[in-house]
């Protein structure tokens, strides 16, 4: 009999390396998904696996979960995956629950939904580049990684005239939703040196600031433009 288990509700390509994770650590996994693509993908890779209804609670209230256990939510979908955090947190609130997001956004509203831990992908992607960056140590890796033959790399934005990121917040705006990560910025009002996004402090974009991103090239491409005005958000 296992001590402690972990229920991960959800399984795609992004969400699988968790899932063998939590074998190697815990031993006893099971995966919950709530349609049949998924749940044929976590039974070949050779999981425990569900196929719920996840929006019914009184079929969740129904699953074996300890005070001691591991609720996971790594749905896909962002409102799925909120709605659910805050059904088991209703129905579990004595138990660990941890919640993937992609975006600041996301993460406000797991929070406020009950989740214990969230893993910001947006956050770790960024901590790890300014890891990089401030290691010398990692120059040839920069120099490789940003090669010619690679299609993706930095790129630096100057905040027009009548953009539409003028006066807005930094964590007010969801930069993974144009498919790229902010890795900094020269904010003019504050002063004309580089500032890393995961200093914590509460930078306003304005134009005449300069963003530097990183992304795969027609990402970066397409957002220079949309900031311009010239792309509609969609």
């Amino acid at each position: 009999m296992f001590n402690r288990k972990a229920l991960m509700f959800g399984y795609s390509n992004t969400t699988k390396f968790l899932a063998e994770n939590l074998t190697k650590e815990l031993h006893y996994l099971v995966i919950i998904v709530d349609d049949d693509d998924s749940y044929q993908a976590a039974k070949k890779a050779g999981y425990r696996v569900k196929l719920l209804d996840i929006t019914d609670d009184d079929i969740l209230e129904e699953l074996d979960v300890d005070e001691d256990d591991y609720l996971i939510c790594v749905m896909k979908d962002h409102y799925i995956n909120v709605f659910l955090t805050l059904s088991l947190h209703s129905l579990f609130p004595k138990t660990t629950i941890i919640a993937l997001s992609d975006s600041y956004h996301a993460t406000q509203k797991l929070k406020m939904a009950g989740a214990t831990r969230i893993i910001d992908l947006y956050q770790v992607s960024a901590n790890r580049i300014h890891n990089i960056l401030t290691k010398p140590v990692a120059t040839k890796l920069i120099e490789r990684l940003f090669s010619p033959e690679e299609d993706f790399s930095f790129k630096e934005m100057l905040i027009p005239k009548n953009s539409i990121l003028d006066t807005v917040m930094a964590d007010d705006f969801d930069f993974s939703k144009h498919g790229i990560i902010l890795v900094g910025m020269i904010d003019k009002r504050l002063s004309n040196q580089f500032i890393f996004i995961t200093s914590g402090l509460e930078n306003r974009f304005d134009v005449g600031d300069t963003l530097v991103c990183i992304g795969y090239n027609d990402d970066l491409n397409k957002f220079e433009e949309y900031i311009k005005g010239k792309e509609d958000e969609s």
